[in-house]
């Protein structure tokens, strides 16, 4: 790993997937901040050279969080505030009070004034009142100095093995324009590229993997593990298990019979990953996506690997939790390409 010379804050870090591409990527990840616990528990148990704060961020002063980093620089901020309440009534987003938690991200970029900042979001956040959204996003930061991109990027060019889609906000505090990495890989990594060394049922933690590597992937994410955890499956009920038979692999409910097909009320229900390409966006543990050969949903350590999280970090708390820490996460080695390119742009 390189040597760590950026200091990096991260907001709305959950379990810390923006924090831990960062960190591969050679950046000292200072602070964390959230205000759900179980995520921050997760986060304090992999990021052992960082400090977490939980925090409301609406209301959180940022002289508070110069204390907690003992006024140490910050070089970079990361984060993904929840959105939801952008208006498109054309007002500034900074004054709308129904955006507060976007609000506090601008106020610590403003307070701090790091080198960078990445924002990351839903990809719709570019199209929301025909681009108002974007726009807003683009001139608030710009009224602080910043030279502003945005950018929807895949997560699967990344080697990732997942076709996740995000929005992207990256400014850098110069004329200088932020250049997207170019993907970094040239064949995207398969489901069962990324799963098929896990067995159908549950290990222990701790547990000695019961396969050798099956893939280049599978070794890259087991390098460092000293076994197998979160891999806990859930049990369906048997009609559920009958009806998941008889999803193909990479099927959905358009390949059940028609007085099953609507047995669940959403789009997505009874979708049976894809062995032969990289998964679909997976959920926050809804049981909406199916193992591309088990009948079953995918396990958290399984979902883990679809996000590109090492097998080396565990998860902690209840399962419901754990997936839902997993799915609202930022993939790491997106996060990496990103960080490693923000690199490039800034100096010390």
């Amino acid at each position: 790993m390189a040597k760590k010379e950026y200091n990096v804050l991260d907001l709305f870090c959950g379990c810390g997937g923006l924090s831990l591409g960062f960190e591969q990527a050679g950046f000292n990840v200072l602070l964390g901040i959230d205000n759900w616990e179980d995520a921050l528990v997760t986060y304090r148990y992999n990021h052992h050279n960082s400090r977490t704060m939980h925090a409301d961020l609406m209301s959180l002063n940022p002289i508070d969080v110069e204390k907690e980093v003992s006024h140490q620089k910050i070089d970079v901020i990361i984060g993904g505030p929840p959105c939801q309440g952008f208006s498109v009534a054309g007002k500034r987003i900074i004054d709308d009070d129904r955006n507060k938690l976007y609000k506090s991200f601008v106020r610590m970029v403003a307070h701090f004034k790091p080198k960078a900042f990445v924002l990351e979001n839903v990809p719709n956040i570019l199209s929301i009142g025909d681009g108002i959204i974007k726009r807003a996003i683009i001139s608030d930061f710009e009224t602080l100095g910043y030279t502003v991109v945005n950018k929807v990027l895949l997560a699967s060019d990344y080697g990732v093995p997942q076709n996740r889609r995000r929005a992207i906000f990256v400014g850098l505090l110069s004329d200088k324009k932020f250049v997207y990495p170019q993907p970094t890989i040239t064949q995207r990594v398969t489901t069962e590229q990324a799963l098929s060394d896990l067995p159908e049922q549950s290990l222990p933690d701790g547990s000695k993997y019961p396969n050798e590597p099956k893939s280049e992937y599978q070794k890259i994410i087991r390098d460092g593990s000293d076994g197998v955890y979160n891999h806990v499956i859930t049990i369906h009920t048997e009609q559920t298990q009958r009806i998941i038979a008889m999803v193909p692999d990479g099927g959905n409910y358009k390949d059940l019979p028609e007085e099953l097909r609507q047995t669940r009320k959403v789009h997505i229900a009874w979708t049976r990953l894809n062995s032969k390409s990289p998964s679909i966006t997976i959920d926050t543990g809804h049981n909406h996506h199916f193992h591309y050969k088990y009948n079953r949903v995918p396990t958290v350590r399984e979902s883990a690997r679809i996000q590109s999280f090492p097998d080396t970090f565990i998860f902690i708390g209840g399962k419901g939790s754990q997936l839902r820490q997993v799915g609202n996460a930022v993939p790491p080695l997106m996060a990496k390409a990103i960080a490693e390119q923000i690199k490039n742009k800034i100096k010390i």
